[in-house]
C-alpha cells in the first residue's frame, strides 16, 4: 500500500483575495506563498498550528490544468476544522454571518458552520 504523508485541501475559489482576508484577518493564518494568475493572486498557501490550506482562483485552475479539470463551477467543499476553543473561534468570527449556530452533536462535539468567501462550508469543532 502507497505511504500517505499528508492531505491539504485546496479550495477553488473566485476570488483568492477576498478567502484570504477571511482566513488571515478572522482566523489568524499566515500566507507563506502567493502565486498571481494575471493581475490577481491566482494561488495561495496558508499555515496556522501546523495545518495547511491551498486556495487556487478558477481561472487559474483552468489556466493551470486546461481541459482535465472539467467544470469547476458548482463547486464546493465542506472542511471540519477541529479547535482547542470554539469560544477563540466565536470571538475571531464576530460580526461574520454564522451559516449554522453552535450545536452539540451526537458524536460529542460542539459545532459552529461558516460559509467562507469561495462558498465552501467550514465546520469548526471543540470536544464536548
Amino acid at each position: 500500500m502507497p505511504d500517505f504523508r499528508k492531505i491539504t485541501t485546496v479550495l477553488a475559489v473566485d476570488s483568492v483575495e477576498a478567502s484570504l482576508d477571511f482566513w488571515q484577518r478572522r482566523l489568524g493564518f499566515e500566507v507563506t506563498v502567493t502565486v498571481p494568475h494575471e493581475d490577481h493572486v491566482g494561488f495561495a498557501i496558508l499555515a496556522r498550528d501546523g495545518t495547511e490550506l491551498m486556495l487556487q482562483s478558477v481561472a487559474s485552475i483552468r489556466a493551470d490544468l486546461g481541459g482535465v479539470t472539467g467544470e469547476v463551477h458548482g463547486r464546493s467543499a465542506a472542511l471540519f476544522i477541529e479547535v482547542a476553543s470554539l469560544e477563540a473561534v466565536e470571538q475571531a468570527l464576530a460580526g461574520y454571518p454564522i451559516a449554522m449556530p453552535r450545536r452539540t452533536t451526537f458524536y460529542g462535539m460542539h459545532e459552529i458552520g461558516v460559509r467562507e468567501p469561495g462558498g465552501h462550508f467550514v465546520v469548526f469543532a471543540q470536544p464536548a
